[in-house]
Formats: structure tokens, C-alpha cells, sequence
């Protein structure tokens, strides 16, 4: 087999395990959210993108919704539905996250350089002409989900940026530390035969940057009082349970509120490359449980967010997991294992309202 071949090979072997994963986690029904009580600050493969940062095939969707793109839909890698370009371009699928280009849209982000502490950033979604598009469809809650992490993995900001009418998004957000930092766009446009998608595109707070090292992996987080335990496994190539639970001063939480249509949200951030996976729960109720089914798309570490909702305030849990090595390496812990919570400092929270 020649090289090509092989990378295509294992090319398309990606795309299906990231596939699995949100596929899962699209199919859960939503639960009704109530009116929400103010949390402030909490903590495709497509056709390949050119070098002006558009894709190369037949135009896609507008903003103001003409119909583009005819190809069969395949799925991409990064969880959502694409558009196959042939044959040898339907298997060139990436991980979510890893492109600031796809489809023939564009994340451009208008602040690469915030400075350190809180800043507004300001970027927009672009269509293959350039053009900033307007109109999104609703998708858990929001028009659009806007992440940003360092680099390091240890800062995490879930937050929920407001639309101008001339399509600029703009979110106040806290950065505390110089370095590196990568921002990711999830949405899906309103045009006509538009997909879903995941963009990724990278920005830097100036200054000496002094990364950290990654939280050791364990079994349990503590965030604002509330213990969290993780168990099951994150396996590259295979569907697998992780199954979180919530407690509070050794007590389970039974009444986790709906946030964003769900009674929690799981993102995985791989090491190295951040790629980007996010998944919404199994059918359950509000607590203390709630579980997810995901595939890594490799062996590696794994950084895992879960946000959850309780008396109105959305807290994010944080988890360093090990998929592809032995069951004691991994962080997440048998049912009949003790607690050992995370003691590594690391700033998780961060959601926030544009």
C-alpha cells in the first residue's frame, strides 16, 4: 500500500470514531429548560480549504441563504454532517476544532491579541465570497457556541457571545494568564443544505507566557463545593460510558437544572492538538448521574469539561483522562474505587454572557 493510500486509510478511520461520538450524543432528547437566573461569570470533510482560508469546491450557502453545494452529504470528523468532494477527498476528514476553514466557511476572529484579564473578543462567521453571515438555525439553546482554552488545557471559557445584526459576535471574557489560546466556533448556518460545523482558529494574549503542566488524571473534581466522580472509559476506535455524578457535602444532587437543553454538557479537548470533541448526555434525569457515549479518535490525554446547572449557577467540572493505556492510568474510576479529588490548581470556569 502505497503512502497516499495509507493516509487516507487512516484519515477516514478518524472521521468515523469522532462521527460516533456526536452522533450519540445528537440523538438524546431534549429536556424543557427553565428561565434561566443569571450566572455571570463562570469560571467536513469538506473540500480543502485554499490559501485565502475558503474551500476549494463548488460555492456553498450564503448568508443570506442561497442554495450552494449539491454533493452527497458524508459525515466529517468532527461530528457533524459534511459534503463529499469524491471519492479521494470524502475519506480526508479531520477531527473537529482543527480547521479555521470548512465547507466554505470561516471563523475570523477580529481580536487575535486580547490582553491579559477581561477583554471583548469579536469575530465573525464568513461565507466563501467573504461575506459575515447573519443567520444561524437554533441548536441546544443558542445560535452559536463559542469556547475558548489555553493551549495548556488549563483555562476553559464555555461562553455565549451576542450576534450584531451585521453578523459580528462579541463576549466579554477573562484570559488570565499570557500564551496561547485557541477558540472554537459550533453552529450550523440557516442556508439551505448548510451542515453543522466546528471551526477552530488560534489567539494569543501578549506577554511572557509560563504554560502549565496538565492536572495529573483522577477520579474526582471539586469545583465550588460540589464533588464530581468520573467513571467508565474514554476508548480510541470504540464507544464507550462515561458516567459522571454530582454530590455536595457527601449528599447527591437529584436536581440538576436543564441548561442548554440538557441536564450537562461534556467537551474533550485532546492534548497536543486540541482537538475537539462535544457530546450531550444519555436520556436521564436530573441527577446525581448523568452519562455520555463517546469514542476518542486516538490514543492520548484527553482533557474533559463537563457544565452542569444547580440553584441557577453553571459550574464546570474538569477531568484529565488517559484513552488507549491501562485502566489505572487512565483518571476515570471503577464504581467500588474511593474519591480522590483533583488537587492541581486550574481555572475551568468561565461561562459568561455577551
Amino acid at each position: 500500500m502505497n503512502t497516499g493510500v495509507k493516509i487516507t486509510a487512516f484519515a477516514a478511520a478518524l472521521a468515523a470514531t469522532f462521527g460516533t461520538a456526536y452522533g450519540v450524543g445528537k440523538g438524546v432528547g431534549p429536556v424543557d429548560e427553565p428561565k434561566q437566573t443569571g450566572h455571570g461569570e463562570h469560571a467536513a470533510a469538506t473540500p480543502t480549504p485554499t490559501a485565502d482560508g475558503h474551500a476549494s469546491a463548488t460555492p456553498p450557502p450564503t448568508a443570506d441563504g442561497h442554495e450552494g453545494h449539491t454533493e452527497t452529504p458524508a459525515p466529517t470528523a468532527g461530528g457533524h454532517e459534511g459534503h463529499a468532494e469524491g471519492s479521494a477527498q470524502a475519506g480526508a476528514a479531520l477531527p473537529g476544532g482543527l480547521q479555521v476553514s470548512d465547507g466554505g466557511y470561516t471563523l475570523a476572529l477580529e481580536t487575535p491579541t486580547p490582553p491579559t484579564g477581561r477583554s471583548t473578543l469579536k469575530f465573525a462567521i464568513q461565507d466563501a465570497a467573504g461575506k459575515k453571515v447573519t443567520a444561524f438555525t437554533t441548536e441546544h439553546g443558542k445560535e452559536l457556541h463559542f469556547i475558548v482554552a489555553s493551549r495548556d488545557l488549563t483555562v476553559f471559557r464555555h461562553l455565549h457571545p451576542e450576534k450584531a445584526a451585521d453578523g459580528t459576535w462579541t463576549v466579554e471574557a477573562d484570559l488570565p494568564a499570557a500564551g496561547g489560546y485557541k477558540a472554537f466556533a459550533d453552529f450550523k448556518p440557516a442556508a439551505k443544505g448548510a451542515k453543522a460545523l466546528t471551526l477552530g482558529v488560534d489567539l494569543a494574549v501578549p506577554g511572557a507566557a509560563a504554560p502549565k503542566p496538565l492536572p495529573a488524571a483522577a477520579p474526582t473534581a471539586t469545583v465550588d463545593g460540589y464533588q464530581v466522580r468520573l467513571g467508565g472509559t474514554l476508548d480510541p476506535g470504540k464507544a464507550g460510558e462515561l458516567r459522571l455524578t454530582v454530590t455536595k457535602d457527601g449528599e447527591p444532587v437529584t436536581d440538576l437544572e436543564p441548561y442548554l437543553g440538557a441536564y450537562g454538557h461534556l467537551v474533550a479537548l485532546r492534548q497536543g492538538d486540541l482537538a475537539y470533541l462535544h457530546v450531550h448526555p444519555n436520556e436521564g434525569g436530573p441527577g446525581p448521574d448523568v452519562s455520555f457515549t463517546a469514542t476518542a479518535p486516538s490514543t492520548g490525554t484527553y482533557r474533559l469539561f463537563l457544565d452542569f446547572q444547580h440553584e441557577g449557577k453553571v459550574r464546570t467540572a474538569a477531568f484529565t483522562v488517559k484513552a488507549g493505556t491501562p485502566d489505572k492510568a487512565r483518571g476515570a474510576a471503577p464504581a467500588s474505587s474511593a474519591p480522590a479529588p483533583e488537587t492541581t490548581e486550574h481555572d475551568a470556569g468561565g461561562h459568561s454572557h455577551g
